[in-house]
């Protein structure tokens, strides 16, 4: 087939320049790949005038994305303009009402309206593909909805935003607090324009469920996911973890238990020999475990011009080739609603407390774990030169349940200085 298969771009950020630079310099390659060239048509943004590093004079140009996806000359709509509402679900819907497949890298719009979108697009015979919306260039949908596709998926676990696990490793590999490295990410361009999405979990709880809608197939949920950011990580916690041989980072896990389905993005020490353990930067790491297979580890960069422009070419290559497969791995009427639950199973924390200094603080502290039946596995206290002791504590195996009736009755003993940091150690 010679005719070729048309793009329309809605978005021309750092990810939309990047496709077209693929599209525009690997056109041969790609034409070979599809059997037929990959061509763009027309693009859409907010300003015409930026220099966006990339020739778009060939282009047709509309500025409202809206009429971009309704297009005659456009077979693909290429979604990059990212946003949960707005103009970038409006052309969505649009794109789809008129006939055409959507490759999108927005996990918000998917982890809100997923369900909804995949819905219309079935009906319409048409699909929605988002390798780019989670963990950039990895092909970890790929792998759920294909490579993966005879496993019963027991278990999606991973380190899924790079700005985070960039800010956790710099802290401790030149002792900084976290607020200077917040400030050195915003200054490097790695935060997003409300840096809540980032620091509080926000965007890697989305990727995770977006994941956990392909893995159990469910229905995304992303309101019942358990969240938590690094904000009150200090550079103390950091280094008390590294010297009982752990890492902290932020870990999404999701499982379907007999209660439910658990999903929490959160802070987690991990093993330092670990796969996770060992990740540094603004690498992501997806960890897939299957009844058949095993444990699975794809690692790679998770944003970018270049790692997440390949992935949305990789879902704009399978459709030109005619691979056609449900949003979320199977058909959307089909997902089922899952009980939503918190996490059950029984695991190590770690505690760090302040403690007033005087005779029976510790005492207390300890008699509030027993009666929530936390029993303490290690305890340190470290020196001070303030009228608060410092206190770190290793609990066995314990619930989250009996860890919050733990910190519950904290209050009552008296002693206690500020609210205390509990994060879950992960086996892994």
């Amino acid at each position: 087939m010679t005719t070729p298969l048309r793009l329309g771009i809605a978005g021309l950020g750092t990810v939309g320049a990047g496709v077209v630079k693929i599209v525009q310099t690997r056109a041969n390659l790609i034409a070979q790949r599809v059997g037929r060239p990959v061509t763009v048509s027309a693009v859409s943004a907010r300003t015409r005038d930026r220099d966006r590093g990339v020739d778009l004079s060939a282009f047709a140009w509309e500025d409202d994305p809206v009429l971009l996806a309704r297009r005659e000359d456009v077979d693909i709509f290429v979604e990059l303009m990212g946003g949960s509402d707005g103009p970038a679900k409006a052309a969505t819907e649009a794109a789809i009402a008129a006939g055409k497949d959507v490759v999108t890298a927005n996990k918000a719009m998917l982890a809100v309206h997923g369900q909804a979108l995949a819905e219309a697009a079935e009906e319409a015979g048409r699909v929605i593909r988002f390798e780019a919306a989670v963990a950039g260039g990895i092909p970890v949908v790929k792998a759920l909805t294909e490579g993966l596709a005879g496993n019963r998926i027991t278990r999606v676990m991973g380190v899924m935003n790079g700005t985070c696990n960039y800010i956790l490793t710099r802290m401790e590999a030149e002792g900084l607090p976290y607020e200077t490295v917040f400030e050195e990410a915003r200054a490097l361009g790695y935060l997003e324009a409300d840096p809540t999405l980032d620091v509080g979990g926000i965007d890697a709880g989305h990727k995770l469920s977006l994941l956990a809608a392909i893995a159990f197939g469910t229905k995304v949920d992303f309101p019942a996911m358990e969240l938590e950011g690094i904000e009150r990580i200090s550079i103390d916690d950091i280094r008390h973890a590294a010297d009982m041989g752990f890492r902290i980072k932020l870990l999404g896990v999701a499982q379907i238990t007999g209660r439910g389905l658990e999903q929490r993005m959160s802070p987690c020490l991990v093993p330092a020999s670990s796969p996770l353990g060992q990740l540094e930067g603004a690498t992501n790491m997806v960890v897939l475990e299957g009844d058949a297979v095993g444990q699975i580890v794809l690692r790679g960069a998770g944003a970018g011009q270049g790692p997440t422009a390949s992935a949305v070419m990789a879902d704009v290559i399978d459709i030109g080739r005619g691979f056609r497969v449900p949003t979320f791995g199977q058909p959307a009427a089909g997902l089922e609603q899952a009980r939503a639950a918190r996490a059950s199973a029984a695991a190590p924390y770690y505690l760090r407390m302040e403690l007033e200094d005087k005779p029976g603080a510790l005492a207390r502290v300890a008699a509030a774990l027993g009666e929530a039946g936390v029993s303490i596995d290690r305890m340190r206290q470290y020196g001070h030169a303030t009228t608060t002791a410092p206190v770190l504590i290793v609990t066995h195996k314990t619930t989250r349940d009996a860890l919050d009736h733990a910190r519950k009755g904290f209050a009552g003993t008296g002693v206690m200085v500020g609210d205390p940091v509990a994060i879950r150690i992960e086996e892994v």
